[in-house]
């Protein structure tokens, strides 16, 4: 049996995503103050918590798109409340559920260039799902799930793990 490039993408960034919701709706119901989560961060140097939820999300959403030959639904960033991260999560959700797992046939090796301030990335479509998009989003995913724990909301492994593909 071989896996096929949506197979190993698409399910990946769901389960991720649905953590990312979950991980709010528990910092919701932790006590913890909107704003201070909004402002939670692991280092003085490192992106707060909205950023690592953005960038997730974009993560997912542009890299299902990259795959796929087609634009990416975009935000404007400014999400200033958890309900908003929210509603980006259920975008970036929406966005991989409508995405017809044809649409990935050849994406294989579609060329990726990612440029970045002073980095130029060239990939064929499945270098860039496994050599930098997937760490890339789960990146971003423990980052969250780890601001979230230091601030003090009660996180186990359960939550970060997800829903698991049992057989």
């Amino acid at each position: 049996m071989s896996l096929t490039l949506n197979e190993a993408s698409a399910p990946i960034f769901l389960r991720g995503l649905r953590v990312l919701s979950g991980l709010i709706d528990k910092a919701e119901a932790s006590g913890l103050g909107e704003a201070a989560i909004m402002e939670a961060r692991l280092a003085p140097d490192m992106k707060p918590f909205p950023d690592q939820i953005r960038m997730a999300s974009f993560s997912a959403r542009s890299c299902v798109a990259r795959l796929t030959g087609q634009a990416w639904p975009k935000t404007d960033d400014s999400e200033a409340t958890l309900v908003e991260l929210k509603a980006t999560i259920d975008l970036s959700i929406a966005f991989i559920e409508a995405t017809d797992p044809a649409a990935f046939e050849g994406g294989e090796t579609r060329r990726i260039e990612l440029r970045f301030p002073g980095v130029e990335l060239n990939f064929e479509g499945v270098g860039y799902l496994t050599s930098f998009a997937i760490q890339n989003f789960y990146f971003h995913v423990s980052m969250a799930y780890a601001i979230l724990r230091n601030a003090g909301v009660e996180l186990g492994k359960r939550d970060y793990l997800g829903q698991l593909a049992l057989i």
